[in-house]
C-alpha cells in the first residue's frame, strides 16, 4: 500500500499528463476521486441535508471500515 497525498491546491497543480507533480497522483486517480467526491455532494443536496458535516463524517467513516475489513480479507 501507499500513502495518499491530498490536493495542494488547483494553483500547485502541474502534470505531466500522466501524474500531478505536485502531489504525485495520477491524473485517473485524481477525475475518479472528484467525481465521487461530486456525487456525494449531489446526493447531500438532493437529500437537502442540513448537518452535511455529519453526513460525510460518517460517509468517511463507513468508507474507511469497508477498506479495512477488506483489506483483513
Amino acid at each position: 500500500m501507499r500513502s495518499f497525498t491530498p490536493c495542494k491546491g488547483k494553483t500547485a497543480c502541474r502534470d505531466d499528463g500522466t501524474i500531478c507533480l505536485a502531489c504525485g497522483r495520477s491524473l485517473n486517480e485524481i477525475e475518479d476521486t472528484r467525481r465521487l467526491i461530486d456525487a456525494l455532494a449531489e446526493l447531500a443536496i438532493a437529500q437537502q441535508y442540513e448537518n452535511v458535516g455529519e453526513f460525510f463524517s460518517y460517509v468517511a467513516g463507513k468508507a474507511e471500515s469497508k477498506v479495512n475489513y477488506r483489506n483483513r480479507n
